[in-house]
């Protein structure tokens, strides 16, 4: 497994920790000064990774339509989320990753469309410059799920 990987496996780790170890009222709160929610920032970084590294690659994601355009970028939370959804995105959580990790080692990524990432402005070419903003982008949402525990 390339290191990216196991290194997205443990970042996923905290997450679900976050998600297991958190009330549901405070998982939708969102805190003074932000557009956004714990919920809303683990959702979304399952998301993300469903569609920079399958998406682009022309592979289908593992999570659904409805799933990608609640938490996909530029959106925001339009209500509370219940304790169902919560489930589903900690179990798709570590799911999502062994199947990008399984269709990694089956070299299942060759097809890779280039995307310019907006955060950064780096254009990612290949799946392994994909892993690695991945890991950049999860990073920096849990640095702000992390912000967000401590002002709750």
């Amino acid at each position: 497994m390339a290191f990216p990987l196991e290194v997205l496996q443990n970042t996923r780790k905290s997450f679900k920790k976050i998600l297991e170890n958190t009330s549901l009222e405070n998982l939708n709160k969102i805190p003074n000064g932000s557009k956004n929610n714990i919920i809303w920032n683990i959702g979304h970084i399952l998301v993300t990774e469903q569609l920079l590294a399958h998406r682009l690659s022309g592979l289908k994601p593992m999570v659904s339509d409805d799933l990608i355009e609640k938490y996909k970028k530029g959106s925001q939370p339009e209500g509370p989320v219940d304790q169902q959804e919560v489930n589903l995105i900690k179990d798709l959580l570590e799911t999502t990753v062994k199947n990008t990790s399984e269709l990694y080692s089956k070299e299942s990524f060759k097809n890779f469309k280039e995307y310019t990432v907006s955060t950064t402005g780096n254009t990612l070419t290949n799946i392994d410059e994909a892993l690695q903003f991945i890991l950049f982008h999860e990073g920096m949402h849990l640095g702000i799920v992390m912000s967000q525990l401590k002002v709750l």
